[in-house]
């Protein structure tokens, strides 16, 4: 499927997917009324603001047959330091419709915002993933990334969910 730079136009879509997808991956994880609560619209503005900041993140979609996003990712700088050599940067969200999981579509975006993080100049990249994420886990060491130790506690939801730092260099 197409990779592209996401417009602000494309923030509903990314909304949608972003919503379908937590909705998805997490039923198992998160209560069914906060997963329920969640509203495209409301994402919609969030990402709408994200995409015509002066300090916006790196969006990129791939698009269905229609044009319209099935997934997306989200990247930039690393917003701590001291995770090693050269400039880090953060996998910030890499999500898509369930109905394109499995067919190749997340590999393919993920392999793009590699190939984009490293022509950024970019030597490694840091991500979080749910603990309790089997399939995303699954997902991401499948492509050669790393657990790297580090854990961190969230509420989402009123549930307090660890995430794991997984880690990947991308050039030598």
């Amino acid at each position: 499927m197409p990779t592209r730079e996401a417009l602000p136009e494309d923030a509903a879509a990314i909304a949608a997917v972003h919503v379908a997808s937590w909705r998805a991956a997490y039923r198992d994880l998160l209560p069914p009324a906060f997963l329920d609560s969640l509203d495209p619209a409301e994402r919609a503005a969030v990402w709408r603001a994200r995409l015509t900041s002066a300090d916006r993140p790196a969006v990129l979609v791939s698009t269905g047959a229609d044009g319209r996003p099935v997934a997306f990712s989200c990247f930039r700088a690393w917003p701590g330091e001291g995770l090693g050599p050269g400039p880090t940067a953060e996998l910030a969200a890499l999500y898509a419709l369930p109905e394109v999981w499995g067919t190749g579509v997340g590999r393919a975006l993920l392999s793009a915002s590699e190939a984009a993080l490293g022509s950024d100049g970019f030597r490694e990249a840091a991500l979080w993933v749910l603990a309790g994420n089997a399939r995303g886990r699954r997902f991401y060491e499948a492509a050669g990334w790393r657990p790297d130790g580090e854990v961190a506690s969230e509420e989402t939801g009123g549930v307090l969910l660890d995430e794991l730092r997984y880690r990947k260099r991308l050039f030598d």
